[in-house]
């Protein structure tokens, strides 16, 4: 199964679920899709979408799913950073009226270049990297709080 997370944003991606949906009757996607739509609202028969869940369904799905699909937030793409999944992240953009900004183009290519995921924006090849998908191993993620709390620790115990 493949997870497609848009999050909780209420400016519609339905440019992503086309895409999907385009992949799909190509046979570059052959098994089963699932979407959290939030606000985006897109009917597919290739599909099945739902709007909003809970947090343990979410990491569920995470876990259950082969690869991840998401949006450019922070918080969908380290859940499957964290779980060690591989995780494709398509950021929102303001051009298409998807976002207000486009931070989360800043935000995908910074987790692309640590090696932690793959993305995807145009002019790029959904279905190339969606091949890349295939062999692709994420770096594992390691969480900088401990580093964090030794450096206030360190700063508090030497004032």
């Amino acid at each position: 199964m493949i997870l497609v997370v848009l999050g909780t944003h209420e400016l519609p991606f339905d440019r992503l679920l086309k895409k999907i949906d385009k992949q799909i009757l190509l046979g570059n996607i052959n098994e089963e899709v699932l979407v959290q739509a939030g606000h985006t609202k897109y009917y597919s028969k290739n599909m099945q979408i739902f709007d909003f869940t809970t947090y343990e369904h979410m990491a569920d799905l995470y876990r259950k799913a082969n690869f991840i699909i998401t949006h450019g937030g922070t918080g969908s793409i380290t859940m499957g950073m964290k779980m060690g999944k591989k995780v494709i992240a398509v950021p929102r953009l303001i051009k298409y009226g998807e976002h207000n900004d486009d931070h989360q183009l800043e935000i995908v290519k910074q987790f692309q270049e640590t090696g932690h995921i793959l993305y995807w924006s145009e002019p790029m090849s959904l279905s190339e990297v969606l091949r890349l998908v295939k062999s692709f191993n994420p770096v594992k993620f390691e969480s900088g709080n401990k580093k964090i709390i030794s450096l206030i620790k360190q700063f508090i115990d030497g004032a």
